[in-house]
């Protein structure tokens, strides 16, 4: 898909006078068929903007380093420099940078995949969403030793046809199907695939919750599907239970004012807490994961303001404060009246223990802008240099990420700092005029 000038003013001049459908004035037909035609529009539009993330990526291929688009503005992949400038979630980054890819690359290119040709077509023409067109190249993969090209190109013609009349997750199980029936002896290799693809993950939600997300392989799946039947089976239409015990048992779930997906919660996370107690370093290894809550001593001694659990940014009450500190112990840090953890000097090189977590308590994580990594993964830079002159005093250290710590040293970045407050500045290839961009701290205990 090439966008013109034109193209761009045109979509300028819609964003700029859009306006949203008095959806409660229209009659039932007027409202479906404005539906369908705004999703034929949306279509289009993500047609458009996949077209853009595919040259994104394009620009910012592993080869070029940190000379490529994405690391040169300081985002670790494309993917990544889509979903800060379209503020989308990284699932719909990836998914669009996946189509571009897809659209854009070349027939005489090493990585183009024929099957999907047709494909990248219909997305280009708004007749396929990106989720339909990432349903058929996920469920069908790749030529092997036992599938063809051919192959793959007749069973893709055939998903398109039927795509109209399925839905998302039913035509990525009927590609995974066709798939099956091209290969029965490849079925295992491909339980093998989705095995290496499990996977776990922890988002932050807008009013400072978590999302859980993951996948599972089926044989794993099955195991945490058994298990939440067993926690609330007798509320969902399972089987009565006739013994005595367990009609106890069903009463009190049945009486119990948590929902079913509440339940669930609250017995995965028991099972994980039982679990980092019964460890003997087989899983979790010999540094045990602790729980780091922030509070000042006159709160604490109060009995009444903020704490902050590291990690998250949502205030919890002194009374939480108080019973983590009573299952985990106290750890102080002694702070000045700037905010800065107070300084050891410069008789060691490497930061202390103690040292890191008052950094990890003043910065939050990463605090390369709009860098999302926690604590736990950062690494502690010295703004100057040790070899250099440089102290390892807390103020004059900063937490970054490994991604953006080597950034900084090896390509032209800067941290500095006037008075308590951090800034990182750009090299001139970036920014000609090196502005300093503020680097704000995301830990919640200096941010309230």
């Amino acid at each position: 898909m090439n966008v013109s000038a034109d193209t761009f003013s045109a979509i300028a001049d819609v964003s700029a006078d859009f306006v949203l459908p008095a959806a409660s004035q229209l009659d039932d037909s007027a409202l479906l068929e404005t539906q369908r035609t705004l999703a034929e529009i949306r279509r289009r539009v993500d047609a458009c903007s996949a077209s853009i993330a595919g040259e994104i990526a394009r620009r910012s291929t592993p080869d070029l380093g940190y000379e490529g688009l994405a690391q040169r503005l300081g985002a670790r992949t494309p993917e990544k420099l889509v979903q800060q400038v379209t503020g989308t979630s990284a699932r719909d980054a990836q998914t669009l940078v996946r189509a571009g890819v897809m659209m854009s690359t070349p027939a005489d290119a090493p990585s183009f995949e024929p099957w999907l040709r047709q494909v990248a077509s219909a997305v280009s023409a708004g007749t396929l969403s990106l989720d339909r067109a990432d349903a058929i190249r996920a469920g069908l993969g790749k030529p092997d030793d036992d599938i063809t090209v051919d192959d793959l190109v007749g069973a893709a013609q055939l998903l398109l046809r039927e795509a109209p009349s399925l839905s998302v997750e039913d035509l990525a199980a009927r590609a995974r199907d066709l798939r099956n029936q091209l290969d029965l002896d490849g079925v295992q290799d491909r339980e093998k695939k989705m095995r290496d693809e499990r996977q776990f993950r922890l988002s932050r939600r807008a009013d400072g919750s978590t999302r859980f997300s993951g996948v599972a392989p089926p044989e794993e799946a099955a195991i945490l599907e058994a298990a939440l039947d067993a926690v609330s089976a007798p509320r969902r239409g399972g089987p009565r239970f006739v013994d005595p015990e367990g009609v106890e048992r069903e009463q009190q779930l049945r009486d119990d004012d948590r929902t079913n997906e509440q339940l669930a919660f609250d017995a995965f996370i028991e099972l994980i807490r039982l679990g980092m107690k019964a460890d003997t370093g087989a899983i979790l290894g010999s540094r045990k994961p602790g729980v780091h809550v922030y509070v000042t001593e006159a709160d604490l001694r109060a009995g009444s303001g903020l704490g902050y659990i590291a990690g998250q940014s949502t205030a919890v009450s002194i009374a939480t404060v108080e019973r983590l500190a009573c299952e985990t112990g106290i750890v102080t840090a002694l702070f000045d009246s700037a905010g800065q953890p107070l300084d050891v000097g410069r008789n060691e090189r490497l930061f202390t223990y103690r040292q890191r977590i008052a950094m990890e308590m003043r910065d939050g994580g990463c605090r390369f802008p709009m860098c999302d990594r926690p604590a736990s993964w950062t690494e502690a830079h010295h703004l100057l240099e040790w070899s250099r002159g440089g102290k390892t005093d807390i103020k004059d250290g900063i937490l970054l990420c490994r991604h953006h710590h080597m950034l900084v040293h090896n390509n032209g970045w800067r941290v500095i700092r006037r008075g308590s407050d951090y800034f990182v500045v750009p090299p001139p290839s970036v920014d000609p005029q090196q502005r300093p961009i503020p680097a704000p701290s995301r830990s919640p205990i200096r941010a309230g």
